[in-house]
């Protein structure tokens, strides 16, 4: 079975930092392409940020230079390091993996198959 479990979600002040963590187990397709989501109540899901083969990155616009991707396989872990966060970043986090495809869709839910539970992060200002 494969399965993805994200934590490290919580509350924190505009300005403040969180470090997300999605752990992984069994047969993933961690070593070709992984990814974070977020979705806020009525709104649509968002790609925030993707890695193709553990080392090529793309980030949505809205939080380039603010958050970092990162793989480490040896810990079997996906990390979303969250700085300087707003309050606009306020949502339930998702880690998801799936298949190698056009970089450009990197952000693109589909391309994506399984998916873990979720965690939340709110951003007061």
């Amino acid at each position: 079975q494969v399965q993805l479990v994200e934590s490290g979600g919580g509350s924190v002040q505009s300005g403040g930092s969180l470090r997300l963590s999605c752990a992984y187990s069994g047969y993933t397709y961690s070593n070709g392409r992984m990814a974070w989501f977020r979705q806020a109540p009525g709104n649509e899901r968002e790609g925030v940020a993707g890695i193709d083969n553990g080392f090529t990155t793309l980030y949505a616009d809205s939080v380039k230079g603010r958050f970092t991707i990162s793989q480490d396989n040896a810990k079997k872990t996906l990390y979303l390091q969250m700085n300087s966060l707003k309050p606009e970043d306020t949502a339930t986090y998702h880690c998801a993996t799936g298949h190698l495809g056009l970089f450009s869709q990197l952000l693109l839910p589909s391309l994506y198959r399984v998916w873990g539970q979720g965690t939340q992060v709110t951003v007061s200002s």
